[in-house]
């Protein structure tokens, strides 16, 4: 009666192995969304930077403009001052030369004296028209270098309202692909655990009647004695018909897993830490883990499921799940570990 009741406990589901395992995956998951978010970031961090070197590039441009555009407007209104005392004194010697004809014709004054008057202030006259067209000459040249750099502050503004937009733009773009990868990833969670459930749903069908083969968390356990002869890593009788039933489920669920959801079964070997001699065909608990792992690996393929759905790991002795010598826990640590993951 002991002995049923300790079985009982023994089949028994333990809930929490899986629910950790779960809440690993959820965090792997979150891990890989905070990468690409992070990646996403320094691109875009990269791509800002650059445009705020063109942006102050830019504004350095205009700021000189805006100096050279003052400058221009002070000489002009430089020039444009001397054309106004030019004329001024124009029409000042236009006004003496006329009261010195009207004098003249009067008969005032030495003829001789007057026409020598009348020659200094034609003289000066013509000097001073020189100057005055000279002047005009340079407001014309100074009002076409400002119209110039009217058009390049405009074309300069232009530039910087275009790359205003690009940035924005880009941050837009950036938002939507990860709110899209965000969803994606989730969508893909989602069917890589609907599809686990159902192979393991499936396998505990088949291997629920095995007293040696356990449920722990997202693995099923496989005691090394119910696959393998005692230190070898070749596959007994009882073993390959248990990798019968395996690759039976395997093949039944790859029909329904869509081809892009990249699914692989692992196949982990472990041992207990028991030390080998050295001696024999295997010289330490790693070779001895790996060769099973592989056995198990290279039968599934033997019996058609793809070898690229299936990875074999070794871990030897490192890897217990029960602690302590006695040959009860020992027997525990040797196993073989079957997880559905995804690549």
């Amino acid at each position: 009666m002991a002995l049923a009741k300790n079985r009982r406990r023994e089949r028994g589901v333990d809930y929490w192995p899986g629910f950790v395992d779960a809440l690993s995956t959820l965090l792997l998951a979150i891990m890989f969304l905070l990468t690409v978010f992070v990646l996403a970031q320094f691109l875009l961090s990269r791509e800002i930077s650059g445009r705020d070197e063109a942006l102050n590039r830019l504004n350095s441009q205009i700021a000189e403009l805006t100096e050279l555009l003052a400058l221009e407007k002070n000489n002009s209104q430089d020039f444009e001052d001397q054309l106004a005392t030019l004329q001024s004194s124009l029409a000042a010697s236009e006004s003496e030369r006329s009261r010195l004809q009207e004098l003249l014709s009067q008969g005032a004054g030495s003829s001789e004296a007057a026409n020598t008057r009348i020659g200094e202030l034609t003289s000066r006259l013509n000097q001073e028209q020189q100057l005055s067209a000279r002047a005009a000459s340079q407001v014309e040249l100074l009002n076409q270098q400002i119209a110039a750099l009217r058009a390049q502050i405009a074309a300069v503004e232009a530039a910087l309202q275009a790359s205003e937009a690009k940035d924005q733009a880009s941050q837009a773009q950036i938002s939507d692909l990860g709110r899209r990868l965000n969803v994606a990833l989730a969508q893909r969670v989602q069917e890589l655990n609907r599809y686990r459930s159902d192979f393991f749903g499936r396998l505990r069908e088949i291997l629920s009647d095995r007293e040696n083969i356990r449920i722990v968390g997202d693995r099923f356990v496989f005691q090394s004695e119910v696959l393998f002869p005692v230190g070898g890593s070749e596959l007994d009788d009882a073993g390959r018909v248990e990798m019968d039933k395996l690759a039976a489920a395997l093949l039944d669920l790859a029909k329904e897993i869509p081809a892009e959801i990249n699914w692989v079964l692992r196949v982990d070997g472990h041992t207990d830490n028991s030390p080998l001699s050295g001696t024999g065909r295997y010289r330490d608990n790693w070779e001895l883990s790996s060769a099973r792992a592989t056995s198990v690996v290279k039968y599934l393929i033997s019996k058609g499921v793809p070898a690229n759905r299936l990875v074999a790991a070794g871990f030897g002795e490192f890897q217990p799940i029960a602690q302590g010598d006695t040959p009860e826990i020992k027997s525990q640590n040797r196993r073989i570990e079957l997880k559905l993951t995804e690549r």
